[in-house]
């Protein structure tokens, strides 16, 4: 599967006191970044029923941006899941290519009714997973 993009651009309120975006902020894009690809690839009998929760996050800060500059993040799944677990790739490149920052994030899946984790099944995977290209 290709991976899933979107473009971020540092705001005013991203930017910390060394004048570039905060690490808090780019954890809150690699979870932006894994919502979104979920709401736009899931089916939506899983939109309803599913919801997922990060249990780790692994980020290793490269380099960063300052106000008004722009990142390319791409998500893929490059594993299948284990269990209720599931891992997801997120890099993030400046306009030359080059890796900003990336991050390799665990996600449960738990039932959105019980609020308990559930298996995840090859149906709610499969939009996500290209065993071919891993």
């Amino acid at each position: 599967m290709e991976p899933y993009t979107l473009n971020f651009t540092a705001q005013e309120q991203h930017i910390d006191e060394l004048g570039h975006v905060n690490n808090a902020v780019w954890v809150q894009w690699i979870q932006d970044m894994a919502s979104a690809h979920w709401n736009a690839k899931a089916a939506p009998e899983h939109l309803e029923t599913i919801i997922w929760m990060v249990t780790r996050h692994e980020i290793d800060y490269r380099s960063n941006i300052k106000l008004g500059e722009s990142v390319m993040g791409a998500t893929w799944i490059e594993k299948p899941p284990r269990g209720a677990r599931f891992e997801r790739r997120v890099d993030f490149t400046d306009s030359a290519g080059k890796v900003m920052v990336s991050a390799n994030s665990t996600w449960a899946m738990i039932d959105k009714a019980t609020h308990r984790l559930l298996r995840v099944r090859e149906e709610v995977y499969a939009p996500f997973y290209n065993p071919n290209s891993a």
